[in-house]
């Protein structure tokens, strides 16, 4: 993991690049485990990354559903409440009234479910001759938008491909977001291309700061995750990154007084001309 300039101060967040496997308990174990180590060692906000519970694949998902609540979001909800903090439960795949979703909870230190986000977009896309994959053939979208508050700042959530989807960011900036998180799972043939161009596109687009959290890289998966878990600041500069191993990263976030800085120097959100264009949400 490489440290980077830029950073704020005051509040501890740990990104957990987790090597999943096929091993369900393992997984959850293992989660558990890092995030403890995390809390120890300061943190107050946790994030694991998408898919943490099970391999990543629309062969698996029907396999590893779950109910929420149900055994691995109550592993969340525990750990969050033992160590005091918030914490963002990278996904799970989820299973509610017959439909599958690729689902990330929250829970705060109190044990309680702050959020939980069902993927909106759907990862549907074919390269020919490098990667198919169709997200669609098991899982259902989400179609609601999901901020929770702590007493740092306010977070928005999205899950991988959702950080394709420009709207979506500049949603959770005009309902207040400080922080957009992004567990997600690219691939050697997007990670290379997008992942980090996406999240500094955000950043940059709406002013926050963008972590996105992947899992590690495991080359004998059927599907191979990118890794190089990242956070990037509202000048959309890499804060942190990793590498492609399993890791846990620790970024001491400050007040915002940064983000107000670049906020007030390059007044885009204040700019935008709303008798020209609108990007407005049809829902809550």
């Amino acid at each position: 993991m490489q440290l980077l300039k830029g950073v704020m101060a005051n509040f501890r967040i740990a990104l957990i690049q987790l090597q999943v496997s096929a091993a369900k308990t393992d997984n959850l174990d293992r989660a558990t485990g890092l995030v403890k180590t995390a809390a120890a060692q300061g943190a107050k906000l946790v994030v694991l990354p998408e898919c943490f519970n099970s391999p990543y694949g629309t062969q698996y998902f029907p396999e590893y559903a779950e109910k929420i609540p149900g055994e691995s979001t109550q592993k969340l909800s525990e750990i969050a409440k033992e160590c005091n903090i918030y914490l963002i439960g990278g996904s799970i795949p989820e299973e509610d009234a017959g439909k599958l979703y690729n689902t990330c909870t929250v829970f705060g230190p109190d044990g309680a479910m702050l959020a939980k986000h069902r993927k909106i977009h759907l990862f549907d896309i074919n390269v020919p001759g490098k990667i198919r994959f169709q997200e669609s053939e098991t899982l259902s979208p989400g179609n609601s938008f999901s901020v929770f508050d702590t007493p740092y700042c306010k977070i928005g959530l999205g899950i991988c491909y959702d950080i394709r989807f420009a709207e979506l960011a500049q949603i959770y900036a005009q309902k207040g977001c400080q922080l957009l998180v992004y567990p997600g799972a690219f691939n050697l043939t997007t990670g290379p291309a997008h992942w980090e161009l996406l999240q500094r596109g955000r950043a940059v687009d709406n002013q926050v700061y963008v972590a996105a959290v992947s899992p590690a890289r495991d080359e004998k998966a059927s599907y191979v995750a990118w890794g190089h878990s990242t956070v990037v600041n509202p000048c959309q500069e890499m804060v942190a990154t990793a590498q492609t191993n399993h890791a846990v990263f620790f970024i001491t976030f400050a007040d915002l007084k940064k983000l107000a800085e670049v906020r007030q120097q390059i007044p885009i959100l204040s700019q935008k001309r709303s008798d020209l264009y609108t990007v407005q949400a049809k829902t809550a």
